[in-house]
């Protein structure tokens, strides 16, 4: 088993903005990861398959709906803290985040913002303790970067509603006991419906063949006649702007996360580099070895910085869609980028699942095409300073 020897790069003194919850909520974190989830994260990797075992754990690190507030089973906390858990969890593996980001943004968050008293007060505090999982039915087959174009209906029957229709590529649906499920209504208009496991005609198949995010449990949700009680409609928002708002919540998250991949890659990258002799010198000592730890440590700083300043704007309800876009944008291409470099200063040894490198490399594959791909993002950041849209 693999000691897990991360130390966090801060080089403009990040820390001292922090308060001194954050930092706790931060380190609490840090901690159990590196005794509960880094020893196992590779074999369960190369398994393809979520440690289920370990939601107990993130659930009591605050990793499940870390700002619905405590009357509904939530630690309270503001959005950095929420951002430092995502960094934490995906430091450790892509996956773990998006289990944590799928629980929190896509299911927890929709219901406290858009349901009615009686859906948090059922709901939301099993979703807390993780004794209920949770998943997000946007994509489709044929509709991704096009939500609105979804085919996925429901038909009002009187006393339920008919649900007919498929989603794809949905994390957290093989175990998955509740899903918010977006779909048009006879009227063309987008609602969300809460389906839960064992209705009639609800399917959850698991997908496979998947070379990232091994680790998280990704599949279909399927919906053949499938009647949903009238009492799960969220009754308080609806059209797209209501599936969106729950993206702008998560991509905040992977902002943060992102960072983390890309920090695990720098610090081993460093410490590898002083530890790896060549020419009868560690190659630390080389300039171009030199040359790509700075790149790396620069571009960590600035994607530090961005994603702080987004934390407090979120804190005080300011941040705009396209503010969100751009910093899931840049903060995964960068960590895409010191994960390459990172490969490069291993060597062969960063093939190897004795390092993190790959498996950061291959999870990131994917965060930067899902909620959002990095195309879009841009494209976004384009029409908010233009005013006008290119995707349309």
């Amino acid at each position: 088993m693999r000691t897990d020897q991360f130390q966090a790069p801060d080089y403009y003194n990040l820390d001292d903005l922090l308060t001194d919850e954050h930092k706790l909520i931060r380190d609490s974190a840090r901690e159990w990861i590196k005794k509960e989830v880094s020893p196992i994260i590779e074999d369960y990797y190369e398994r393809a398959e979520f440690p289920k075992q370990v939601i107990p754990g993130l659930a009591a690190i605050g990793g499940f709906g870390p700002y619905i507030p405590e009357e509904y089973g939530g630690p309270g906390l503001d959005q950095i803290s929420y951002g430092l858990l995502m960094q934490e969890l995906e430091r450790c593996d892509s996956g773990l985040r998006s289990t944590s980001s799928v629980q929190s943004s896509l299911v927890m968050y929709p219901i406290y913002a858009y349901g009615n008293e009686e859906q948090r007060k059922k709901y939301l505090p099993k979703l807390a303790t993780g004794e209920w999982m949770g998943s997000f039915g946007l994509t489709e087959p044929d509709h991704g970067s096009n939500p609105g174009g979804m085919l996925t209906n429901f038909k009002d029957m009187g006393d339920h509603y008919l649900l007919n229709g498929a989603k794809m590529w949905i994390s957290n649906a093989p175990f998955c006991d509740v899903a918010v499920v977006w779909a048009k209504n006879e009227e063309g208009r987008i609602h969300g419906l809460i389906v839960e496991r064992g209705m009639e005609g609800f399917s959850t198949p698991e997908t496979h063949g998947k070379l990232s995010l091994r680790a998280s449990a990704t599949g279909e949700l399927l919906f053949d006649n499938v009647k949903v009680p009238k009492e799960n409609l969220l009754p308080n928002k609806n059209g797209l702007g209501a599936p969106l708002g729950c993206l702008d919540s998560a991509r905040y998250g992977i902002a943060w996360g992102a960072i983390g991949a890309a920090m695990d890659c720098y610090d081993s990258a460093l410490r590898y580099s002083k530890e790896r002799i060549q020419f009868g010198k560690p190659i630390a000592s080389f300039q171009l070895m030199q040359k790509k730890l700075a790149e790396m440590i620069t571009e960590i700083t600035k994607a530090q910085l961005l994603t702080f300043r987004l934390g407090q704007l979120k804190n005080e309800g300011k941040a705009t869609t396209a503010q969100i876009s751009m910093a899931k944008r840049n903060n995964v291409a960068m960590a895409l980028d010191v994960a390459r470099e990172a490969r490069q200063i291993h060597g062969a040894m960063g093939i190897t699942n004795e390092y993190s490198i790959m498996r950061h490399m291959a999870n990131l594959e994917s965060v930067v095409t899902y909620e959002g791909t990095h195309d879009i993002h841009l494209l976004i950041t384009g029409m908010d300073i233009t005013g006008i849209p290119a995707f349309k």
